[in-house]
């Protein structure tokens, strides 16, 4: 059974900076394109960034912020997040690219507020 399992999130300030991370259990991430998205309050969720066979892209709303990374030998996938801001307050969660719908946990909860 595939679980993945978000950690990492809390409240931070603005131009505050985490690192989230995503432990995979069930599947192999090498081979898997992964990425994470969020969804923020009454709001739709919407993908983040995406790391794939040594390349790597993110969303023009974080690009230069962010950065995801995996580490293979540890099945994670990591969510650098850096200067952030209010409008970054959220739930993150990760999922292959494309997203399977069977593979959502319970996502790791961002507030970026003074």
């Amino acid at each position: 059974q595939v679980q993945l399992v978000e950690s990492g999130g809390g409240l931070v300030q603005p131009g505050g900076s985490l690192r989230l991370s995503c432990a995979a259990s069930g599947f192999n991430i090498n081979g898997h394109a992964m990425g994470w998205y969020r969804q923020a309050p009454g709001k739709q969720r919407e993908w983040v960034a995406t790391s794939t066979y040594g390349r790597t892209d993110s969303a023009d709303s974080v690009k230069g912020r962010f950065a995801i990374s995996r580490d293979v030998a540890k099945n994670i996938v990591y969510l650098q997040m850096t200067s952030l801001r209010p409008d970054d307050t959220a739930v993150y969660y990760c999922n292959t690219v494309p997203q399977r719908n069977t593979y959502w946990g319970q996502g790791t909860q961002v507030t970026v507020s003074s």
